[in-house]
Order: C-alpha cells, then structure tokens, then sequence
C-alpha cells in the first residue's frame, strides 16, 4: 500500500495532497528516512509523523485503502508511549502557557501606540 494512501486512511491528513506534501517536505518519515509518497507501507513498519507542533511516532499495525471511521483508523497503527506522552506535554503547555506576544505582529497601530503611551506616562488629569 502507498504511504500517502495509509496515511490518509489512517487520519492523519484530511487528504492525500496534503500527506504527499507533507512527506515530499520531510515530515514523515520511515523508520528514520525520507522516503517518496509512493513508497510501499506494510505492517511493522516505523513512521515518524509531524503534523504542525505535534510528532507521531508510530508502528503501522494494519492496511486500509478506504478511510473509514476514527476508531477504525486508531486501530492501523499504534503509538509509542514516550510519543503519547511528549504530545501530551506539548497539548498541556499550549493550553496553559500561551504565549502572549504570539499575537502581536509587526508594529503598533497608531490605537495601539496610543493606549501603551497612556500607560507609560499617564495623564496629568489622574
């Protein structure tokens, strides 16, 4: 089975564009190498998956050309614990320590400039 297929029924891409660029780009790779979206996939093999901040390592456990349900698709691979737990640590410090500069972008609008001016040296008024 293609990887790009396996990792489409698998869920981890919405697409199979999407999985063949994500591999053509190095972010899934096959027991430690980059390998083509078309390379052949069978059961045992190691892929390390990474889907925006998170990385999957996984074992392939099954074959599957139609996507079917989430719970059919959990049931083709199985993930390592030391990978189940630094996505967890991941998840918990997104959720707990956002970083509060993430969404500020370039300089202040003239509003902006404004309100963090006031700030700094309020007015004489109080």
């Amino acid at each position: 089975m293609r990887l790009d297929k396996w990792l489409w029924a698998a869920r981890f891409f919405k697409t199979r564009g999407l999985a063949q660029r994500a591999i053509a780009a190095g972010q899934v790779k096959l027991n430690d190498e980059r390998v083509k979206p078309a390379h052949e996939v069978k059961e045992g093999f190691a892929l390390s998956i990474r889907v925006g901040d998170y990385e999957w390592s996984v074992k392939v456990l099954g074959l599957s050309e139609k996507r079917g349900p989430a719970e059919t698709a959990r049931r083709l691979y199985e993930e390592t614990e030391a990978s189940r737990t630094e996505r967890q640590r991941r998840s918990d410090l997104r959720r707990y320590g956002a970083e509060p500069a993430a969404t500020l972008q370039g300089r202040p609008t003239k509003r902006n400039r404004r309100i963090i001016e006031k700030f700094i040296q309020p007015d004489e008024d109080g």
